[in-house]
């Protein structure tokens, strides 16, 4: 079993992927800037409140572990290069770090047209930024660029290479998780990939919920 540290611990994907990860026997360590936010905090974690940002905070976070899970948002790409620095300082290498779909144009069609359209060329050019510097990185990285997020309860994904171009519209946020805890049981599973995550069958131009 793996020291986990989960960056962004109150998000929503994250909030599944904790208790996956609990369940499956790891030791996590919760960071979020705002603890109260956090769904539920199984026992046996730590919990951190503080700002991935701020690298004396991030280091004392890493140190010691043996992945690390980043569920961030907003400056993705700053949080990326803080993140970057501060593992490979520790040495710590194992990272599952997640942005989003349309990141390299890489969603086809109609749909790709949207979905840019949508988020914004300016957060897409963010999050790209922000896999650059994880891909350049020495680290063990995974990326996962996970389709629009619903919140079924369930578990239905399939994934893309970084080359290839993206299927599907959606994906739920428990199967985005559950990908995630596999990530971590089998930490020599798709390591320095980049994968796009959606639920199969739900191609289309537009949102197939």
């Amino acid at each position: 079993m793996s020291n986990v540290l989960v960056l962004g611990a109150s998000g929503q994907i994250a909030s599944w992927a904790i208790g996956m990860l609990a369940d499956h026997g790891h030791t996590l360590t919760l960071f979020a800037r705002d603890k109260d936010r956090i769904a539920a905090v199984p026992d046996g974690a730590t919990v951190i409140e503080g700002d991935v940002d701020d690298r004396s905070a991030l280091a004392d976070a890493i140190r010691g572990q043996d992945v690390v899970y980043a569920n961030l948002a907003g400056t993705l790409d700053a949080h990326a290069e803080a993140v970057v620095e501060v593992m490979e300082a520790e040495g710590v290498t194992r990272l599952i770090f997640v942005t989003a779909l349309g990141i390299y144009d890489e969603v086809p069609g109609e749909f790709g047209r949207w979905n840019r359209a949508t988020i914004g060329a300016a957060t897409l050019d963010t999050y790209a930024r922000a896999s650059d510097v994880v891909e350049a990185s020495s680290l063990d990285y995974t990326v996962l660029r996970p389709a629009w997020l619903s919140d079924a309860d369930e578990i239905s994904y399939e994934i893309t290479g970084r080359e290839e171009p993206f299927r599907g519209t959606t994906v739920s946020r428990k199967s985005v998780a559950a990908l995630v805890a596999d990530l971590v049981d089998h930490p020599g599973s798709h390591v320095r990939e980049n994968l796009g995550v959606s639920k199969p069958g739900t191609d289309g131009d537009r949102l197939v919920w």
